[in-house]
């Protein structure tokens, strides 16, 4: 096997452009960065009412987020236990609660170390959060 390899993951919401959505470098995962988008296109945590009013929910999208990683990261054999730092995007820091509060139910301080950072807009206007993660995972030797 080798040291470095790129999957793009059946199943999951193809990448918007020409990147894998996690690669091995040695013992560790690189996972790009992640949304709430299901392979069908539409998003976890996205409703539109019949008058076109939308509601953005922060911790239905960190929730599908972090599980879209966990996902990620079982094609390589790895757990979310396994990741050692998690950089996080957010549209608007008045979410940062609501996705503190999911975060909380997934890593607490034994956890990875962790940035969040606000930005202009994701690739999407429904998307209020994107995390990227690195993984510690050796290979079984």
């Amino acid at each position: 096997m080798s040291d470095n390899k790129a999957t793009v993951v059946a199943g999951k919401a193809t990448p918007r452009g020409r990147f894998p959505h996690i690669k091995r470098a040695g013992d560790f995962l690189f996972v790009s960065g992640t949304s709430s988008r299901r392979p069908d296109n539409s998003f976890v945590g996205v409703e539109v009412d019949a008058m076109g009013t939308t509601n953005l929910d922060i911790r239905a999208q960190t929730r599908a987020v972090i599980e879209n990683i966990r996902d990620i990261l079982a094609s390589e054999g790895a757990r979310l236990s396994d990741v050692v730092e998690i950089s996080s995007f957010l549209v608007d820091m008045n979410d940062f609660g609501g996705y503190n509060q999911v975060y909380a139910q997934y890593f607490d301080e034994n956890g990875p170390t962790r940035t969040t950072v606000a930005v202009h807009q994701l690739p999407h206007p429904h998307l209020r959060i994107e995390i990227k993660a690195v993984a510690y995972a050796p290979r079984p030797r």
